[in-house]
């Protein structure tokens, strides 16, 4: 196996997993943390498709732009859980229902 396979199998794992726990969880923090893991994957897949094609530089500022992009959902995600958490006591995803204005 070369550092290719290696590093497409994982990104496999981490994308499998992120999907998973986000259809088997309720609770908004594991959701953030689930999303943010695909979401290094799928970085990680840019940066191998880079490496592959010989074109690094391109394939290195795609993932600067997904880091940034990453960066700004998890924290809008993380406002919306304290948010949660301040006005019901857990962050359970069942009470975004009731939240309103």
């Amino acid at each position: 196996m070369n550092v290719s396979t290696i590093m497409l199998i994982a990104g496999v794992v981490l994308i499998l997993t992120g999907c998973f726990e986000l259809i088997r969880t309720r609770n908004m923090l594991k959701i953030i943390i689930a999303l943010e893991l695909a979401i290094k994957a799928v970085s990680m897949f840019i940066t191998l498709g880079g490496w592959l094609n010989g074109n690094m530089p391109v394939a290195e500022s795609f993932v600067v732009s997904v880091i940034v992009i990453e960066v700004v959902v998890a924290t809008v995600l993380a406002g919306i859980a304290i948010s949660i958490f301040h006005k019901h006591g857990t962050m359970d995803i069942r009470n975004l229902r009731n939240l309103k204005g």
